[in-house]
């Protein structure tokens, strides 16, 4: 059995993670463009970085739930036929024992140089002065973080996973942004049963075969036991 998981923030919010995005449209005050485009990090790096180093410091603060774990015994059942690909750029799946995952939008633990894009840890403030262990050049050191206008990490990967996949289940993500709103619809295309878990009604809710309501650290569980057969 091949099974790929999209998770999103509804998984991770359970933990305490907050969002990124307020009622108003604002991340916390500031406008997309401020904080999440090349153009904002190149008007004010150290905002950007200000503010990713916020979100960074607050994963200390935070554990897995239940949908974490359960999601990561799910993987040891299946093993290579098993992936889990996450819109979070938290660690809280790696930190329940996930392994086999793809961050499609990058992760806070992690940073990049804008001038030779190598990649490497990060898990202490970052500031844009700081110098790339790689090419020795300063003022371009960025979270590791797909902005808007930018190419999600590992959409090949995905969707040679999606074409093979025989049951594809979206957990806790408002199936709104692209690509991966897309993931369902691509997934039935080739077979597979798709199954959204979410705590409401989303925009794709009425695509999927089977719809399961409720809290991600009540629900995912319950459905991979279901789904392993425990």
């Amino acid at each position: 059995m091949k099974v790929v998981v999209l998770t999103g923030a509804g998984i991770s919010a359970e933990s305490g993670i907050r969002t990124f995005r307020d009622s108003d449209g604002l991340w916390e005050g500031l406008s997309v463009n401020q904080v999440a485009t090349r153009t904002g990090f190149g008007r004010n790096p150290e905002l950007v970085n200000r503010f990713y180093n916020q979100r960074r410091r607050q994963l200390a603060e935070v554990t897995p739930n239940a949908a974490h774990f359960a999601l990561a015994e799910l993987e040891q059942k299946f093993g290579d036929d098993f992936l889990l690909v996450t819109q979070n750029v938290d660690d809280l799946h790696e930190r329940a024992g996930s392994k086999r995952l793809i961050h499609i939008h990058g992760e806070l633990l992690k940073k990049r140089c804008t001038w030779c894009e190598q990649t490497t840890p990060c898990d202490v403030d970052l500031s844009a002065e700081d110098h790339c262990a790689k090419c020795g050049r300063e003022m371009g050191m960025r979270p590791d973080i797909v902005w808007f206008g930018e190419v999600p990490h590992g959409l090949e990967r995905s969707y040679e996973a999606l074409q093979r996949a025989e049951v594809f289940a979206a957990i806790g993500t408002s199936g709104l942004v692209e690509p991966a709103s897309r993931f369902g619809a691509k997934a039935k295309v080739y077979g597979a049963h798709t199954v959204e878990i979410n705590a409401t009604e989303t925009a794709k809710s009425e695509s999927f075969d089977e719809v399961l309501r409720g809290p991600a650290s009540e629900t995912v569980p319950r459905w991979v036991a279901r789904f392993a057969g425990r």
